[in-house]
């Protein structure tokens, strides 16, 4: 094996998505595969790779520094991915301290281990930290974020992961460590937990369940595929100056009720001509809910020659067409505590 990627959160939406590429791209490289196996982590996101040798999982908490440290003793890491996180903002506000855990403490004991791997055995070429454009906090109506943006987060989730942010910087700027640090804009494709928008209304639309919308629905999001995303992460991988930050966006800037209209419309002319936008329901606006975010993604693109290659039309049409699909993926992750959890959220119907 030429490489070993220890990923973390390689179960979860983006982390599993990232792991499925690599190996498809890859033929000599070994994955270590760290995640908790919580709410959002889910096997059967790797069921592709299940009798793959060069798949190994580890059920474990990044938190758990003797076991991210046996990981790094027994495999000879040279590169370290951390996705695990708690990533949803409404949870954030349900229970601020979990996320000060995962996303603060556990990005740094894995940091510390890393360094400790790094100065002993100096195998380790990257610590890449996939962070999100959340941290930058709101835009107005014009402009874009940059790396340059000052970090100015407005939801505990976010301020999490822009703490997490410092600290990998801070690896780096005292003791050397070589890293990067990725803020992607709001990922969408298959395996994503559906608590989050996309998965969620497609959902609903299926089990003809009223489509709950936060306030008006005008909020603006920059999409980005999800299979672009893990081929920046690769790039910044194995090309990104050390110590630099590199923005991910998809210029696919929308309206919340314009992604809600284009599921829609697609379950309605492909599956079920019954729904309608008669499902879209106005719920109580998110507390500390920002207005717009968009990335610029010249740095990345002008270093390292990425640019998304998917267009929203087409990636939302193929985004549907997989949950359509994988009704018995969707019906397993729907059901128990996530559906109490739902519940919860947006009330009873």
């Amino acid at each position: 094996m030429s490489d070993t990627l220890l990923v973390t959160g390689g179960a979860g939406f983006i982390g599993s998505n990232f792991v499925l590429y690599m190996l498809g791209k890859y033929n000599d490289i070994r994955i270590i595969n760290l995640d908790k196996l919580t709410y959002a982590g889910n096997l059967g996101n790797l069921s592709a790779v299940k009798d793959d040798r060069r798949h190994v999982f580890v059920k474990g908490d990044v938190c758990d520094k003797d076991l991210v440290r046996s990981l790094f003793a027994k495999y000879p890491v040279t590169y370290v991915v951390n996705f695990a996180a708690e990533s949803h903002v409404d949870r954030s506000i349900r229970d601020p301290m979990a996320f000060e855990r995962t996303n603060v403490g556990g990005t740094a004991d894995m940091l510390a281990c890393a360094r400790e791997a790094w100065e002993e055995k100096g195998k380790l070429k990257k610590f890449l930290q996939v962070s999100t454009d959340e941290v930058y906090g709101a835009l107005g109506p014009t402009g874009f974020f940059t790396e340059t943006t000052p970090l100015r987060p407005h939801s505990p989730y976010s301020a999490s992961k822009a703490s997490a942010d410092l600290f990998v910087r801070a690896f780096h700027d005292t003791y050397g460590l070589p890293v990067n640090i990725t803020r992607c804009s709001n990922n969408y494709g298959p395996y994503q937990f559906p608590e989050k928008l996309i998965p969620l209304m497609i959902n609903n639309c299926l089990e003809h369940r009223k489509l709950p919308v936060y306030g008006d629905g005008l909020q603006i999001r920059d999409w980005l595929y999800v299979e672009d995303h893990c081929r920046a992460i690769d790039l910044v991988l194995r090309k990104g100056k050390d110590g630099e930050v590199y923005n991910i966006g998809g210029h696919n800037e929308r309206t919340n009720l314009s992604i809600i209209e284009s599921i829609i419309g697609y379950v309605h002319d492909e599956v079920d001509k019954t729904v309608g936008s008669d499902l879209i329901t106005h719920v109580a606006d998110r507390k500390g809910h920002d207005q717009r975010y968009g990335i610029d993604p010249a740095k990345i693109h002008g270093e390292l020659g990425w640019l998304p290659e998917t267009r929203f039309e087409d990636g939302i049409r193929k985004t549907v067409g997989w949950y359509l699909s994988h009704r018995k993926w969707m019906e397993d992750v729907t059901s128990g505590s996530y559906m109490r959890y739902y519940q919860e959220m947006y009330g009873k119907e």
